[in-house]
């Protein structure tokens, strides 16, 4: 939507991967460069009739929004063309360019609008305290007293994004019932004004920048009064642009009067430094006056100045007089460079350390460190380029790039560290190397092969607490300055990066000996039998330690009969993986010696308490006549099993059981008749089958099993394969998943 003489301000990146990022989305927003905040553009919403409803649905939802719950500023989350990203799609009641960072929020990290679009749960928190509790990497980046409401907006099945309001904090005190039903029933509206858009062909997606939808209401001012006031006065509304400013305001910038209307910072650029956003962000968020010296201008001798920032429902008033020089200002505000105000160095390059520092201590093995590290550091610093090399027996290795072309990077992977390289030099000598163009890269190291001729390189030494571990590369697609300030945070973060590479590297070793440990522990090929033929399958998590403690088996008995058993060990690592091949001795052991279905699940359960791993187990035990095809089952807290008919009817069978192995000493199992007729397929799994994010595991049963009806019995290889390959290629499985086909023939199996 876009009313006559009015643009959406926007200053928004998007960062470009080769291997790590999803697809880029497909075209939502139209851009069109325009004059914006700090070399901005301005973004304005596709001229089609689709785009153009969608965004009329939006910025009235969130306007809906903040008004019934009394926030002051609000906006609409959307996801986006690429896979697990939710865009920004409306913004009220806050200057966008001052949240740019917030704009783009992966659907699997700790913040609050990634859990409610997550979980479809409302995420409501009043205060600070109740944020900082649940979510440390939201206040991290804003930590301002603000209370924040999230509500998801679903149709149908279908998540769309997330509603959400800011507003200011209760301490100590509930979001109230009345708010969240209003603030639900907004929501609800808009799932229903997109699920129609959608029934109707339109796109509700969003790819681009947000929509800056008007601010709630409008900033006033005594005019008479304040034209004579001698200080400049300038009324700003809860968007970031100018409503009012008196005659001393006008002398700020270049337009006078016709200041009004523009963005703050487009208006007053020199208030735009990445020293003072952080005020700015603070008076928007909070309701307490912030006061600041800034120094005007962009050269020196820049006179000082004092401002002061008046916070209001309807906006902020800002305030600036003449000040003497403070007796302390940062180098990059007290000696300006000529790239200040630059995309790439405004607030978020400097702002977001405390974010990713916490992100890196969420991920544990060198492939999540690397992805933390394109998801948060590239955007805050308007990087387009990552790489990260690995020190191992002095040779530096790719282990990650990102926005570089293709197989440009080969030729350095492997390179030794005798090799007169800028990656290889930062390390040996432990400094950071800064390029502000490639002519000077090209000048310092003749012959360097470059994958650009415009931009700028930062190469940056990975050594944790004095041990070097690997070289990291910034690239830039402009030529651009680094302040000492940026210098010293990205040295900074860089040893942080270094910590959670060499954190990861023990990680994936002890993975490494996991694995090792599982796969010997796992039957390498289970036993040739007339009359029945098994299959298993085992794929590892790919979230984590990726090794967990589930396990198959298949064990001829006493008297011809053919025990069938699988089970999943609670937990993941070498400590499961261990316990697991405990559990699994133990089982084939008793079933061994001739005992009883319920015999051999007690007895396993009373030595797991003996043991004491301090871990517990389900397990589903079935002995199978493979002549007749008789088979009794036992099961403890596993996941029921399913059975395919010769007609290709597929059941969950109905068996009841007890707890789960390692809890209950005295407990009891019950054991269940039925028949495995010739041509059935009996399918025992674990739960990492059909246990999905956000979705209730009988939905997962009822998949498995359409899919096991749907499949021909034989050959049961291929059944198992097509099973199995369900959950194969999702991307962040958190549990390792066990199969185990038994299918009963007529006659002899044919060789």
């Amino acid at each position: 939507m876009r009313r006559t003489g009015e643009a959406y301000g926007t200053c928004g990146q998007r960062v470009r991967a080769v291997r790590a990022a999803p697809p880029a989305p497909g075209a939502a927003v139209a851009v069109a460069a325009g004059r914006g905040h700090a070399g901005c553009v301005t973004a304005r919403p596709d001229s089609g009739p689709g785009r153009d409803a969608l965004a009329r649905v939006l910025v009235r939802a969130a306007g809906e929004a903040v008004r019934a719950v009394d926030g002051f500023a609000g906006g609409v989350y959307l996801r986006s063309g690429a896979g697990g990203v939710l865009l920004v799609a409306a913004l009220t009641g806050l200057p966008g360019p001052l949240f740019r960072p917030w704009w783009r929020i992966q659907v699997n990290r700790p913040f609050p609008v990634a859990e409610a679009h997550r979980t479809g749960a409302a995420v409501y928190l009043p205060d600070a305290e109740s944020a900082t509790r649940r979510f440390p990497q939201l206040v991290a980046g804003l930590p301002f007293p603000f209370g924040s409401m999230f509500e998801p907006v679903a149709a149908g099945g279908e998540r769309f994004g997330v509603l959400f309001v800011l507003r200011p904090p209760t301490p100590g005190v509930a979001v109230p019932a009345g708010d969240r039903e209003r603030l639900r029933a907004v929501a609800a509206g808009l799932a229903a004004e997109l699920a129609a858009l959608a029934a109707a062909g339109g796109g509700v997606e969003w790819a681009g920048d947000p929509v800056q939808a008007p601010p709630p209401g409008r900033a006033q001012g005594a005019r008479e009064a304040l034209e004579r006031f001698p200080r400049a006065v300038l009324s700003v509304d809860r968007g970031g642009r100018i409503r009012y400013l008196n005659a001393a305001a006008g002398r700020l910038g270049a337009g006078g009067p016709e200041l009004r209307g523009r963005l703050l910072w487009e208006a007053v650029p020199w208030l735009g430094h990445p020293a003072y956003e952080d005020h700015f962000r603070a008076v928007f968020m909070a309701g307490d006056p912030v006061h600041f010296p800034a120094r005007r201008g962009r050269q020196p001798p820049g006179e000082w100045v004092a401002v002061d920032l008046y916070p209001g429902p309807d906006g902020v008033t800002v305030v600036i007089g003449g000040a003497e020089q403070p007796a302390y200002a940062s180098e990059a505000v007290a000696r300006p460079g000529p790239d200040l105000g630059a995309p790439a160095d405004r607030a978020s390059a400097l702002y977001r350390p405390v974010a990713l520092a916490i992100a890196l201590t969420e991920a544990v093995t060198a492939r999540q460190v690397s992805a933390v590290v394109t998801q948060e550091l590239l955007p805050a610093f308007g990087g387009r380029q990552l790489a990260i090399y690995l020190l191992s027996e002095r040779h530096l290795y790719l282990a990650w790039e990102t926005g570089f072309p293709q197989g440009f990077l080969d030729r350095f992977d492997g390179v030794g560290l005798d090799v007169r390289l800028p990656g290889v030099e930062t390390l040996t000598s432990g400094r950071p190397i800064f390029f502000e163009s490639m002519e000077h890269l090209a000048a310092a190291y003749p012959g360097i092969p470059l994958d650009a001729h415009v931009g700028a390189r930062a190469f940056l030494p990975l050594i944790a607490s004095g041990r070097p571990v690997g070289s990291c590369i910034l690239g830039f697609d402009a030529p651009r300055g680094f302040s000492p300030e940026e210098r010293t945070v990205l040295t900074a973060l860089a040893g942080l990066i270094a910590q959670a590479l060499e954190r990861a590297q023990r990680y994936d070793s002890e993975a490494a000996l996991a694995r090792g440990l599982q796969s010997a522990l796992l039957p390498h090929r289970l036993p040739e039998l007339r009359h029945v033929t098994t299959v298993g399958r085992y794929l590892p998590g790919t979230v984590g330690m990726e090794v967990g403690g589930d396990w198959y088996d298949v064990v001829e008995t006493a008297g011809g009969l053919l025990a069938l058993v699988i089970g999943d060990v609670q937990g993941h690592g070498v400590a499961a993986a261990a316990t697991m091949g405990q559990v699994r001795s133990a089982v084939r052991a008793f079933a061994l010696s001739g005992n009883a279905p319920e015999q051999v699940v007690a007895g396993t359960n009373r030595l797991l308490i003996d043991l004491d791993p301090g871990q517990f187990a389900s397990c589903c035990y079935v002995v199978l006549d493979p002549v007749s095809g008789r088979a009794q089952a036992v099961r403890a807290g596993h996941p029921q099993p399913l059975l395919r008919h010769a007609d290709g009817r597929a059941e969950v069978l109905d068996l009841p059981g007890g707890v789960v192995l390692g809890i209950d000493p005295d407990a009891v199992y019950p054991v269940t008749d039925f028949r495995l007729a010739p041509g059935a397929v009996l399918a025992m799994y674990t739960d990492g089958l059909v246990e999905m994010p956000d979705t209730d595991i009988d939905v997962g049963v009822e998949r498995l099993r359409a899919a096991l009806a749907a499949a021909r019995p034989s050959p049961l290889a291929e059944t198992a394969d097509r099973l199995i390959g369900v959950v194969r290629g999702v991307a962040d499985r958190a549990d390792d998943v066990a199969l185990l086909l038994a299918s009963r023939e007529a006659g002899p199996r044919r060789p």
